[in-house]
């Protein structure tokens, strides 16, 4: 029997994108070549790993299976870790996991500053909720993720692995209409929307802004509950209510909403990692030293607002653990 290290990858593909064509963008091959890939592997088994369906999913084979193949794939990423440091190369694919609001509010000037400053290493972005993301880092999938408030051993500014970068501390703001009464206030307070109806997306959201109620000692009390952030924000633009979004999403918000300052204050920190059990690639490393630059030269790292950077916890004045050392990562 002989398994080959393009087979575990075309497997891999094809289960995390759902489909053998978006596989094949994913890797940037044909649709044959991963279709003849995962036919060989599954020849190879004598069992079928996949049900071929829209979307793909494994068999029962293919679900025993798939931890394996993630391991012998973080493997060959080692192996070739290795090597790129040997040769002092810094360059390959790195998969970025990141929630939506970062996906959609931060990732995009980093993919923009880093195509231009690491035009070798190409950054493919996968996006999902804090704790797909989380797991997506820890079993493999990706190679890095921004995790939103991981423990503070990790939040520190040095590029080595294990700590990863703080990019930026995000806090929270209430979104109104233009025509809202209060829209012209420098600030408001989350006891000033009572009257208003109030809009939630659950999502890793949620617990920060029952803490702003809870602050407040307001009761926590949505009158609509929407799973996606643009129609949150077309609810608000609809008049039907008003939200609390983080300032990270200030890019998305149309011009006739307001996102404005809000009290009690509360923030997040979006901290940029590789694995805490493994040796990040050096393109992770070579990405997050980028990244500490593009910050220094950007007000010392925060794209967010003022208050925002008061509220951030201090560095830790302790040299940064090692990735052997690193407690996992996680993300409320």
């Amino acid at each position: 029997m002989t398994v080959n290290i393009p087979q575990l990858r075309a497997f891999l593909a094809v289960v995390d994108t759902g489909g053998f064509s978006a596989a094949a963008a994913e890797l940037g091959i044909s649709q044959s070549a991963v279709s003849h890939a995962v036919a060989s592997l599954e020849r190879e088994l004598a069992a079928p790993l996949l049900v071929r369906a829209n979307p793909a999913r494994t068999t029962a084979l293919g679900e025993r299976i798939l931890p394996h193949a993630r391991v012998a794939l973080s493997a060959a990423r080692s192996v070739e870790r290795i090597a790129a440091e040997a040769t002092d190369t810094m360059k390959g694919t790195v998969r970025l996991a990141a929630t939506p609001t970062v996906c959609q509010g931060l990732i995009p000037g980093l993919l923009r500053h880093w195509r231009a400053d690491q035009p070798q290493i190409t950054v493919r972005v996968f996006e999902g909720d804090s704790a797909e993301v989380s797991g997506w880092l820890e079993d493999g999938t990706t190679d890095a993720a921004v995790l939103i408030d991981p423990p503070p051993a990790t939040a520190g500014r040095c590029p080595r692995p294990g700590p990863g970068i703080q990019l930026a501390v995000d806090g929270y703001r209430a979104l109104l209409p233009r025509d809202h009464p209060l829209a012209d206030e420098p600030l408001v307070h989350l006891r000033d929307l009572e009257d208003d109806q109030f809009l939630i997306s659950p999502n890793s959201c949620e617990a920060r802004i029952r803490t702003i109620h809870d602050l407040a000692g307001l009761r926590f009390s949505p009158t609509h509950r929407v799973r996606d952030l643009a129609t949150l924000i077309s609810m608000v633009q609809a008049g039907i209510g008003v939200t609390v979004l983080s300032e990270v999403s200030r890019s998305l918000i149309p011009p006739d909403l307001v996102l404005l300052p809000l009290e009690p204050r509360t923030s997040r920190r979006l901290v940029l990692t590789g694995p805490h059990a493994r040796p990040w690639h050096p393109a992770v490393r070579a990405l997050a030293e980028s990244a500490v630059g593009h910050l220094a030269r950007n007000a010392c790292g925060s794209p967010l607002s003022e208050e925002a950077e008061e509220a951030a916890p201090p560095s830790p004045s302790s040299p940064p653990p090692s990735a052997s050392s690193a407690p996992s990562p996680s993300a409320s």
